[in-house]
């Protein structure tokens, strides 16, 4: 029987990927897209994964049992990248009934009537689930910062269209994130980290590989053009996002294997620092359950239990 992993031991695995607090981030010099630790194998790493999914199994299960926090994963990452995988293998083993996916499409009429955080606050996993968002609040401060005119299109005030948006969307992030957590909402985020040749051979493999087709579209292609300016938004946004209350995690994404299992640590980790419990009956509570256990014990055939 394996030995299921220690907080410490995930925490271990996860403290490389964290972004610090403060730290002015370069995504070209301070993370490698192709790391992986040298002590985990690709051969041993879906025995890993497995474990920790298992573990995070259980930890779901009694976050649902106590009601009264959540967990929100905020999933970003460039193109091919490996977002729709990730949350297939880490939460496949945990109940979909706990777990809620959202994806963030093109604003609608009515999303961009309100401010710009309406939509997503609108989609927060009730208390007792794990909810993800498949892109997020952050394309507010990365596609809508690439191309500025998605932010006329949000019909802003005169005096909310200068210089300083983007920094006061930043301090707006942040404490909307510091409020969900004080409401008992844990706050996890992960950017998956793909080298720019690393994404080439994906949408290689989406054109030649017919089953794969569905995968590309033209504006992938286009947006790909616009990769040294999503790097340095997202340097940005790493740079003035990442807090004590809710910190970055950046994730080596050119093995996925690694990725995954990197990705199952961080959501993991925080599942344990949560340490949800499930909740304890009364001495009067347990009187009338033994009662009523008896009960049904008497109902059944001399010996059946």
């Amino acid at each position: 029987m394996v030995e299921a992993p220690t907080k410490k031991q995930v925490a271990d695995l996860v403290e490389p990927f964290r972004v610090k607090p403060g730290d002015k981030v370069s995504l070209k010099h301070d993370f490698d897209s192709a790391f992986k630790m040298h002590e985990v194998h690709k051969h041993g790493a879906d025995q890993r994964l497995k474990d920790g999914i298992e573990l995070l199994a259980d930890y779901q299960a009694r976050l649902a049992a106590e009601g009264t926090r959540a967990l929100l994963v905020v999933l970003q990452a460039l193109d091919a990248a490996g977002k729709d995988g990730t949350i297939r293998h880490v939460m496949s083993g945990v109940n979909p009934q706990g777990v809620e996916v959202r994806g963030f499409k093109i604003p609608s009429s009515e999303e961009l009537a309100h401010d710009y955080l309406w939509r997503y606050a609108k989609a927060l996993p009730e208390r007792g689930k794990i909810g993800i968002f498949n892109r997020s609040h952050y394309e507010e401060v990365l596609v809508v910062r690439v191309h500025p005119e998605n932010l006329v299109r949000q019909h802003l005030p005169p005096s909310d269209k200068d210089d300083d948006v983007w920094k006061r969307r930043f301090r707006e992030i942040n404490d909307w994130e510091h409020y969900l957590v004080d409401n008992g909402i844990r706050v996890v985020k992960l950017f998956l980290n793909v080298s720019r040749e690393e994404q080439r051979q994906r949408f290689l493999a989406r054109i030649d590989e017919p089953e794969k087709n569905w995968k590309f579209s033209a504006n992938d292609a286009r947006e790909r053009q616009r990769w040294d300016d999503y790097r340095k938004a997202y340097d940005d946004v790493l740079s003035n996002t990442s807090t004590k209350w809710a910190p970055w995690h950046v994730i080596p994404a050119d093995h996925k294997w690694f990725m995954r299992l990197a990705s199952g640590a961080v959501i993991l980790h925080a599942l344990m620092e949560l340490d949800p419990q499930y909740p304890k009956v009364g001495a009067e509570q347990r009187q009338a359950l033994v009662r009523e256990g008896a009960a049904l014990a008497a109902e059944g055939p001399t010996g059946s239990r």
